[in-house]
């Protein structure tokens, strides 16, 4: 078990530690222009240490370094009321929430065009060519459209919101469950067949569970999927509360290091997401009796 996390743990933290670098080489080259037209109208003087210092404590960085990134992070999720309006754990939940909804109705929506495909042909043949089709469009275009048609009729807040994950969360569940659907082998079709089997009986006792390991890992992608939809349905609706509005008000303000801070409550989040989504397929798949791997 030792061996098992340090080989997950060392690698993992290897790249980070690249990254983090990477990310402070950035800061101070993109800062550097800014820092010195600072000093030049200032007539200050710095060394090479001092300069490098500097650029990483800028109030309005053009790059925030990952220490500024992490104390903002720090500040407004562990020091602040949940019920503040700079509270990222508030912005969070605002956004969860819409995403939850959207993954929910998304992965029924996928679910069903799945059992559908893969039963009649003549959806398989006119319907799948459209779904992919679907998701060609820019979700930056169709998200003003989806707001505006539904605040037509009167329903606003969460439901348009939700509708657009749904809009992303649906694709790769379909797309899972087809190939998870269509996975026995020809062998186990005809052991079934030969049992005088019922479509039925083929579906729930053979596809439906051969189709769980596809089904779970499409879910983790469309969850994240959800996530990003339920942000940038909050970009055209001004929303207040929510990731989306965090990084509307720091780009209005300049705020750098609050939207930084925001994208990494969103990675978090969607990071949570996609572990709860990976721990109930291992559950389900011990359930129906998998053995550990």
């Amino acid at each position: 078990m030792t061996d098992r996390l340090r080989d997950k743990i060392i690698p993992v933290s290897t790249i980070l530690l690249g990254l983090v670098i990477v990310w402070y080489i950035g800061a101070v080259f993109m800062n550097a222009p800014f820092q010195r037209d600072l000093d030049r109208r200032g007539d200050v003087t710095r060394t090479t240490l001092e300069f490098v210092q500097a650029t990483l404590s800028q109030p309005k960085p053009t790059l925030p370094a990952p220490h500024q990134v992490a104390a903002n992070f720090f500040e407004n999720t562990f020091l602040r009321k949940i019920t503040s309006n700079r509270s990222l754990v508030y912005h969070s939940w605002v956004t969860l929430s819409s995403t939850l909804v959207g993954f929910l109705f998304g992965t029924a929506l996928g679910i069903a065009i799945a059992v559908g495909i893969v039963h009649l042909k003549s959806l398989d043949r006119s319907l799948m060519p459209w779904i992919i089709a679907s998701q060609t469009i820019p979700i930056l275009a169709i998200a003003p459209m989806i707001i505006v048609v539904l605040a037509a009729v009167n329903v606003t807040g969460l439901i348009p919101k939700a509708m657009i994950s749904t809009y992303l969360s649906f694709f790769p569940v379909a797309v899972g469950m087809v190939k998870g659907l269509r996975s026995p082998d020809l062998l186990h079709l005809d052991l079934m067949h030969t049992y005088n089997a019922s479509k039925s009986q083929v579906f729930w006792k053979l596809r439906v569970p051969a189709s769980v390991p596809f089904l779970f890992a499409s879910m983790k992608v469309a969850v994240a999927a959800s996530l990003v939809g339920a942000i940038v349905g909050e970009l055209p609706t001004g929303a207040v509360a929510g990731i989306g509005s965090k990084l509307l008000a720091g780009s209005y303000y300049s705020q750098t290091i609050d939207i930084w801070a925001a994208l990494v409550a969103g990675s978090v989040v969607a990071a949570l997401l996609v572990a709860l989504v990976g721990l109930a397929g291992k559950i389900v798949e011990r359930a129906m009796g998998a053995r550990p791997a």
